[in-house]
């Protein structure tokens, strides 16, 4: 039995558990408070749901993450300190928990989440300024090499928190979207046997899914900035972690994430060619442009949960699967591809829905 073996069949699903209950609970309890403080989320032209919804539930995903891995650090061998994590996700939740109960301007909240991607960072940092102490610490590259893998890894974390913040807009969408990803780059980070990355990557779906009766299929608490900004650094972690997995396709956290990062990269360039507010909110994504249509939220999660199954997951199977001797391709090619036909398929949606919304109106009149 390996080492990840042993290790879940002692204490991996007492984890899960406990972090499901975790989220669960601190979730319930967030709604009680939004309620209290009239912490709502009203309907209006840039909302996409009809009734007043508490917000700041995703507090029960953030609270279940950091109680998760400081647990992990402190009960098992071998567990390298999640504390630059643990830091990192709690200034990200802060400044979303801020955000939620009185807005905050975009430039600072794109600062704060700087800082605490840097303190993620913190090592490969040091190493690309000071002089390693010991030939451990070393790294294989020029320091110009270096500062251009900190810039690309700074830029995909920050993205990713910015993002999924962006396409959490409606019922249920960033949980399944957030489960599917994860459960994924979970799955692929077991073939390191002896690493610890795929418990702490369950337990973060174990609280997603503890979040998620709240959330779906009818929303009695939106997760707000506070999670839905933890949520987006979570999984570049885990796309980075995966990506350094041996016998993985480097590709497949983009291709895992592929549906949201179309869906807000399309909708920023198109915003921001037609000369708007790009920071400002809207309802623009794709997935806002259907629920105009007239679809249920249920039914616009099954669509991009159809993308996933559907495509996203045979071309990972394709790009992963064990060929004896040879070692999986990176996948940047299939990850080209397939970002090709997303984009292709963002635009066709897009039309579809503004002929959909034109044809409702003109019908009205």
């Amino acid at each position: 039995m390996n080492g990840w073996s042993n290790l879940a069949a002692a204490h991996g699903w007492a984890y899960l558990l406990a972090s499901f209950l975790v989220s669960a609970l601190v979730t319930a309890a967030s709604i009680r408070y939004a309620q209290r403080k009239n912490l709502l989320d009203l309907p209006g032209q840039r909302r996409s749901h009809s009734v007043p919804t508490p917000r700041g539930g995703g507090i029960g995903i953030v609270v279940a993450v950091i109680v998760g891995l400081a647990a992990c650090a402190h009960f098992l061998p071998g567990m390298v300190s999640p504390l630059r994590l643990m830091c990192a996700i709690t200034l990200i939740a802060l400044v979303g928990w801020i955000d939620d109960h009185r807005p905050l301007p975009a430039p600072l909240r794109l600062f704060v989440h700087c800082v605490a991607v840097a303190i993620w960072l913190a090592p490969l940092i040091f190493a690309a300024v000071f002089v390693p102490v010991s030939p451990a610490q070393q790294l294989d590259t020029t320091p110009w090499q270096t500062t251009g893998i900190i810039a690309i890894l700074g830029f995909i974390c920050v993205w990713s928190i910015n993002l999924h913040n962006f396409m959490d807009g409606i019922d249920g969408l960033l949980s399944m979207q957030a489960i599917f990803v994860l459960c994924v780059l979970a799955v692929l980070c077991l073939r390191e046997p002896a690493s610890l990355h795929p418990l702490q990557v369950g337990i973060w779906i174990a609280a997603v899914i503890g979040f998620l009766p709240f959330n779906f299929p009818r929303a009695r608490v939106f997760m707000g900035d506070v999670g839905s900004g933890a949520i987006g650094l979570l999984i570049a972690v885990a796309a980075i972690w995966q990506s350094s997995t041996p016998g993985t396709a480097a590709a497949s956290g983009a291709i895992a994430a592929s549906a949201f990062v179309t869906d807000a990269s399309c909708t920023l360039v198109s915003r921001m060619l037609c000369g708007r507010r790009w920071y400002s909110a809207h309802r623009e994504h794709l997935y806002q442009w259907m629920t105009r249509t007239g679809m249920s939220h249920a039914r616009v999660v099954a669509w991009y949960l159809g993308w996933n199954l559907l495509i996203v997951l045979p071309l990972l199977y394709w790009i992963n699967r064990r060929q004896p001797g040879r070692m999986p391709a990176s996948g940047i090619a299939v990850a080209i591809t397939l970002y090709v036909l997303a984009v292709a398929l963002w635009i066709i949606g897009k039309r579809w829905c503004l002929h959909e919304i034109g044809s409702h109106r003109h019908a009205a009149t």
